[in-house]
């Protein structure tokens, strides 16, 4: 995923299905300086962390 697509789904009101390495994450925001973003897993909500934007992808619905 490229930072302009994390960036739109970080700031959208819309749940998109994004993976990180096989799980679902949601994306809490993104830094353009670094291009990490902030997540957490959907399974586990307490446990955030920051991963590669490119690590990220989206899929279809």
């Amino acid at each position: 995923m490229d930072q302009k697509r994390a960036k739109e789904i970080s700031q959208s009101r819309d749940m998109k299905d994004v993976q990180y390495n096989g799980e679902r994450i949601y994306i809490q925001d993104v830094d353009e300086n670094s291009g990490k973003a902030r997540v957490y897993s959907l399974n586990d909500p307490g446990k955030q962390f920051d991963v590669e934007v490119g690590q990220l992808v989206e899929k279809d619905d």
